[in-house]
């Protein structure tokens, strides 16, 4: 792809009409994901795209826009990445899909291993030894929590069908993963088909008290577990939590010293440690798992999103042989017998396969540092803005917290829309942000170049800016 011209405006040709048609055949027949669909066409537009190229997408319009958000955290590579399309064809073209009850195939297998051998360990810790293949995200957290469960009820185990999770978390859509989840907006209307979950306090660095570090806010918030886990006592069955970057709950980051020491309590009170890194997987906050930073191997690891380097949905849930092992009975109710049609897909897979080449083939953790050095300092005189409370990294994800003032304790007013006043600015400068509430954030497909990066700050100023000034107005 030719990048020498990096106009977010540029017409490949007129197409305004054709885009706005498409517009009004997409709203005839198409209900849209996590949209209020009452705000298309006129207060969230909607992005005809036609294609994409590397970290780019291009409308039906001919308009190109950054894709800062890696359309849902899902893209590592760029688009159209062409080593994942030719394993994809190639697969295609020997089998697409074999139902994965009773049957094998060499992408599956070959997978697995793969995702054996670089899975996160622990010193003392068994390791990973088995693979559990799901369609998504949420489907992978909700074999999670279904196995840890079964686990303790298969050993003759009662009463341990409690779940701990982190305030502020979530875990995908599913009423499973809902139940664990603490995004009111998501979780509420549907409160009375959910599980009871017990929630415990975030470690997250932007609720530290005055002169509280990072690493002192994670022991407040584990000390705080460990009471939790003394008043429910033989109670809970496992501890779901996304490893030092809490995604949907507005790009909330903790110190990696908060896993360890919830791996030690957890280990204290006999109870799973589900690390949910669907979103922080796959180099997104530094390491190729974001558990490594803690030095911790959980019992549970969900992936999915990067997974397949976007291109198709798959989800893994890895665990060691001790959890395996714990299904293994003459009696198929003790067996495991969640399924899912597409499980273990081969397309998927390959394309998976494909993912982790690129990333021994290129070096992506180490070329990442550089590219994550440089985000850090075009966001640091962002972090400045006199409406900015916070910016705050982790790796490949930079956020900005915007308040009043850059006060925590005067957030501004949900019916000022301050958030997407910016996401709008930034689309008619040719870039794709989708903000959190008032929380702004860079997540990248790893392929963005300098000038990608330069023209990404430039514009988060200046929609901060704009957004701000238009709301106090």
């Amino acid at each position: 792809m030719d990048k020498s011209n990096h106009d977010p405006l540029m017409l490949a040709e007129p197409g305004e009409a054709n885009a706005d048609a498409w517009r009004r055949r997409d709203l005839e027949v198409l209900w849209h994901p996590c949209t209020q669909m009452r705000e298309h066409p006129d207060t969230l537009p909607l992005l005809p795209i036609e294609r994409g190229e590397g970290a780019y997408l291009v409308g039906r319009d001919g308009r190109r826009y950054l894709d800062a958000v890696s359309s849902w955290w899902v893209n590592l590579f760029g688009h159209a990445e062409p080593r994942i399309g030719a394993a994809i064809a190639r697969q295609a073209q020997t089998l697409q899909h074999v139902i994965l009850a009773g049957c094998s195939h060499a992408p599956a297998v070959e997978l697995a291993e793969r995702l054996l051998s670089i899975a996160p360990t622990e010193p003392g810790r068994p390791r990973f030894s088995k693979v559990f293949f799901a369609d998504n995200g949420s489907a992978g957290v909700e074999v999670a929590l279904k196995m840890a469960f079964h686990w303790f009820r298969n050993r003759g185990i009662e009463g341990r069908n409690k779940f701990i999770a982190l305030e502020g978390g979530y875990h995908g859509e599913t009423l499973g993963a809902l139940a664990v989840g603490d995004v009111p907006l998501y979780r509420r209307v549907y409160a009375p088909l959910l599980t009871e979950a017990l929630f415990t306090p975030s470690p997250d660095a932007y609720a530290a008290g005055p002169g509280e570090t990072a690493g002192e806010c994670a022991r407040r918030a584990a000390a705080a577990l460990e009471h939790l886990l003394e008043r429910h006592a033989g109670e809970v069955c496992a501890m779901i939590l996304e490893p030092r970057l809490q995604c949907a709950g507005g790009m909330r980051m903790h110190d990696p010293l908060y896993l360890k020491l919830a791996r030690e309590l957890c280990d204290a009170h006999g109870v799973f440690l589900i690390a949910d890194e669907i979103a922080v997987g796959f180099g997104r906050t530094g390491t190729l798992f974001a558990s490594e930073q803690s030095g911790v191997a959980p019992d549970f690891l969900c992936l999915s999103k990067g997974l397949t380097g976007g291109a198709l949905p798959l989800a893994a849930v890895l665990t060691p042989q001790s959890v395996y092992d714990g299904f293994l009975d003459d009696s198929r109710e003790k067996a495991f017998l969640h399924s899912h049609s597409y499980t273990g897909n081969p397309l998927a897979c390959a394309a998976a396969l494909a993912t982790l080449e690129i990333f021994e083939a290129d070096d992506v953790i180490a070329r990442n540092r550089g590219r994550a050095a440089r985000m850090g300092a075009l966001a640091a005189p962002i972090g400045a803005h006199r409406h900015v409370a916070d910016q705050r990294q982790a790796g490949m994800v930079v956020a900005f917290e915007l308040t009043r003032n850059g006060d925590k304790a005067t957030p501004f007013a949900p019916s000022l829309r301050v958030g997407l006043r910016a996401y709008r600015a930034a689309l008619d400068r040719g870039v794709l942000l989708r903000p959190l509430g008032d929380v702004l954030y860079w997540m990248p497909p790893y392929c963005v170049d300098d000038a990608d990066l330069e023209h990404l700050a430039r514009t988060t100023a200046e929609v901060i800016d704009q957004a701000t000034r238009e709301a106090l107005a």
